[in-house]
């Protein structure tokens, strides 16, 4: 019984902290999209009215709305990144494990994976400006080699640039969870599947790839949940031009249009939260951790 208090006891901070930084803004987050608002002040009240209007005009045309054009460009941002950051992650993360011997090389080029991230994610992403821009470096260097007679324009601020941002900024998320996995592989299960006759596809395949899914699974979470709700990337890189669900609520939220892009981040975390819900289905993360 005493030991049991003494964990309580110990908990407590924790869950304190839990509370205060992360339900109570959900919940308070919950009752404002409730709420009416005026031009000038915001009045507490309970009404689904917002919700409604998030989605006003969907199915009363023949053409898709702008809601839903906006949730399926934000799922198509999703999943390309998602899919991109998985493969180099799982291709980097087994190249450390199982390519490199020794652990102080390893340490070393897993630092350098990390070398990113010692700087904002604003100027790693403006970075790429002069890279990708109109006269910047690839396209003055494909004109001086004669490949091309223009500049090419969907390099940057576009759905081109916008991607490889998000890759840029979270294969990290990626690489180190599938890493993690992996380095908690028996090797004396690949000499196994070698010494069986498999190939080095099928060794990855029946092998490493089932015994490192709690770190993809964790992997994808982190990067799934990151850009579903990201904005400041889809601002710098698309130009202002491109929409997201994030951009929406960043836009309703500096017009002081707080009940709307409360409803509006209610929806997206429901739908984010399923997605999660979805890929904990696959492996049990507590189990397998």
């Amino acid at each position: 019984m005493k030991r049991n208090l003494t964990a309580w006891w110990q908990a407590t901070p924790f869950t304190l902290v839990f509370i205060l930084f992360l339900v109570l803004p959900l919940i308070l987050v919950a009752a404002v999209s409730t709420w009416r608002a005026t031009d000038y002040e915001l009045i507490p009240a309970f009404t689904a009215q917002n919700y409604i209007d998030v989605f006003n005009g969907c199915g009363s045309t023949s053409e898709m709305c702008v809601t839903l054009k906006t949730y399926l460009s934000t799922f198509k941002f999703c999943f390309l990144v998602w899919l991109i950051t998985l493969l180099i992650g799982f291709a980097v993360a087994y190249f450390l494990a199982f390519h490199i011997k020794s652990v102080g090389a390893q340490t070393l080029l897993f630092i350098l994976c990390t070398v990113p991230f010692w700087t904002s994610n604003v100027i790693r992403m403006i970075s790429w400006v002069p890279l990708l821009g109109r006269n910047g470096v690839i396209n003055q260097g494909l004109q001086g080699m004669g490949l091309i007679d223009s500049p090419i324009e969907w390099l940057l601020f576009s759905n081109f640039s916008v991607v490889l941002a998000f890759v840029h900024l979270y294969t990290m998320f990626m690489i180190v969870p599938i890493f993690n996995s992996m380095m908690r592989i028996d090797r004396a299960l690949i000499e196994a599947a070698v010494d069986s006759g498999a190939s080095g596809w099928q060794t990855v395949w029946n092998v490493v790839v089932p015994l490192s899914r709690t770190g993809i699974i964790i992997g994808s979470i982190f990067v799934i949940t990151i850009v579903m709700g990201d904005f400041v990337t889809i601002g710098v890189m698309g130009g202002q031009q491109i929409a997201s669900v994030g951009k929406i609520i960043q836009v309703q939220t500096s017009y002081l249009q707080f009940p709307m892009a409360a409803a509006n981040a209610v929806i997206l975390l429901l739908i984010t939260l399923m997605m999660i819900w979805g890929l904990t289905r696959v492996v049990d993360i507590r189990k397998e951790l």
